[in-house]
């Protein structure tokens, strides 16, 4: 999924969370993103309300249900 695609307050599923497995279909809305910073090798994050780790649009399958206003 490109960068800057997803923004706070989108909404989204979480398909699949690599190596976490028991976040699959959860729900949430995006209230903070850090972006990646190709030189180091780090990724964009997205944190949110759906549990304690941060969504890696790179990596992880995640789907816009909503987007924020």
């Amino acid at each position: 999924m490109a960068q800057g695609r997803f923004k706070v307050g989108d909404r989204i599923r979480i398909v699949r969370m690599e190596g976490e497995p028991e976040y699959s279909g959860r729900e949430g809305v995006i209230e903070h993103v850090s972006p990646a910073y190709e030189p180091a090798g780090i990724l964009e994050q997205l944190h949110g309300t759906w549990g304690g780790l941060a969504v890696q649009p790179s990596r992880d399958t995640i789907e816009m249900i909503q987007q924020g206003e």
